[in-house]
């Protein structure tokens, strides 16, 4: 799992647009927090964009296992009965 929070500041240098950071600072942004949170998203979004891209082969494998066989130990389930055991009829 990504984990950011707790980690130290490293200084960087970073070219925005002029009238952006204009606007940013006349409404009273902290830029560094502000650039951190959002670049923190964007990492953790396409990180998992990735693994999504590069296990949807085991996902679909899965998927397709649950599809012929059924969940496991869906027998023992005491709920959503009506929802069937997985398997396809």
């Amino acid at each position: 799992m990504l984990r950011f929070d707790k980690a130290p500041k490293k200084a960087t240098n970073l070219s925005l647009n002029s009238k952006v950071l204009e606007a940013a600072r006349e409404l009273g942004m902290n830029l560094s927090q502000t650039v951190d949170e959002l670049l923190a998203e964007e990492v953790k979004r396409r990180y998992w964009a990735k693994w999504a891209e590069e296990s949807k082969d085991g996902i679909a494998a899965y998927n397709a296992r649950i599809a012929k066989e059924g969940l496991p130990l869906a027998k023992y389930r005491t709920f959503a009965r009506s929802l069937g055991d997985g398997k396809k009829g």
